[in-house]
C-alpha cells in the first residue's frame, strides 16, 4: 500500500517536469520564428519584380474560365480567406471551362507558399501534379490537387498560389493563378495536450488517495461499532441436574443419608488396593 503511495505522488511530479521541459522547448522554437526553414534550394527562389507588361511573362487565355473548390477544409460562409491546419491535408477541385473553339490541353498544376508582403517571394513549393488532359471546345474538366501545410509554419500567415499550367493547339503556353489570396497556417491540437493530461493524472491519483482512505476509515469504523460477543454460559456436569423421581423414596433417602465419597484417581485406587492386600 505504501509503494501505490509513493508511486502516485511521484507520476504527477514526473509528468510535470516533463511537460516543464516541453514549454521550454517551444519557448526557443518561438524565439526562431523569424527564420523559416525551407524544403531544397526550389523553395528558395527569389524573384525579380515582374512587371504586367514584360512580354515574358506567361498569361491565361481569354477562352478559358477556371473555378477553384476547397473540399477540406471547407471555408467558412464562403469567405475566400480562410485558415489551414498545419499537418493536415488541403484539398480542394479546379475546374477547366473552355469557352473557346479550339482544344486545350491542361499539362500541370501546381501550388506554393509566398511571402504575405511580396508575392515574388517563394516561401515552399509544393508538387507539381501532372495532368495531360485534352479538354474540347465548349467543354469542362475538374482535377484535384491536395498537400499539407508544414507544421513548423503554423500561427503564420502565407499568401497561397495555386497556378494551373495549359496549351492550345496551336503549342501557345498559358498559366492561370487559379486562387492567390493569404491564409492562415493554424495549429490544432489533437486529444489531450500535456497540461490537460496532467490535471487528469493528478485528479485521478487524488480520487485513488480519497477511495482508500475512505476505505480504510470505513473499516476502523466497523470494527468499532462491531457489538462484542456474550460470554458462552458455563456447562454445569450433569450431577447437578439428576431426576430422582423415578426411584422409590428408601433409595432416595439411602443416597441422600450416605456421605459423598470423593473422586479417587485410578492411580490412588490401585495403591491403596496394594496397601490392603499387604
Amino acid at each position: 500500500m505504501k509503494l501505490l503511495y509513493l508511486t502516485l505522488l511521484v507520476l504527477p511530479a514526473a509528468l510535470l517536469c516533463f511537460q516543464s521541459a516541453n514549454i521550454f522547448a517551444r519557448a526557443e522554437e518561438d524565439e526562431l520564428d523569424d527564420v523559416v526553414e525551407l524544403d531544397g534550394e526550389d523553395n528558395q527562389v527569389v524573384g525579380d519584380d515582374v512587371s504586367d507588361d514584360d512580354d515574358s511573362v506567361v498569361k491565361s487565355s481569354q477562352d478559358v474560365d477556371t473555378t477553384i473548390l476547397f473540399t477540406k477544409p471547407v471555408p467558412n460562409n464562403g469567405d475566400s480567406a480562410f485558415d489551414l491546419q498545419a499537418g493536415f491535408p488541403v484539398e480542394f477541385l479546379v475546374g477547366f471551362i473552355n469557352k473557346g473553339s479550339e482544344d486545350y490541353v491542361v499539362e500541370t498544376m501546381e501550388a506554393s507558399f509566398r511571402y504575405p508582403m511580396d508575392y515574388t517571394y517563394y516561401i515552399q513549393n509544393f508538387t507539381a501534379l501532372p495532368y495531360h488532359r485534352e479538354v474540347k471546345p465548349q467543354q469542362e474538366a475538374t482535377f484535384a490537387y491536395s498537400f499539407i501545410p508544414n507544421e513548423a509554419f503554423a500561427g503564420r500567415p502565407f499568401g497561397l498560389n495555386v497556378q494551373l499550367n495549359y496549351r492550345d493547339a496551336s503549342g501557345n503556353y498559358y498559366q492561370e493563378a487559379v486562387y492567390n489570396q493569404t491564409v492562415n497556417i493554424v495549429e490544432v491540437s489533437e486529444g489531450l495536450d500535456g497540461e490537460t493530461f496532467f490535471l487528469y493524472v493528478f485528479l485521478g491519483a487524488a480520487l485513488v488517495l480519497a477511495l482508500v482512505a475512505g476505505q480504510q476509515a470505513l473499516a476502523s469504523l466497523a470494527r468499532r461499532r462491531a457489538p462484542r460477543a456474550a460470554p458462552r454460559p458455563l456447562e454445569a456436569g450433569t450431577a447437578r441436574h439428576v431426576d430422582y423421581d423415578w426411584l422409590p423414596k428408601e433409595v432416595v433417602n439411602q443416597l441422600k443419608k450416605s456421605p459423598k465419597t470423593p473422586k479417587q484417581s485410578p492411580r490412588l485406587r490401585k495403591a491403596k488396593r496394594s496397601a490392603g492386600d499387604d
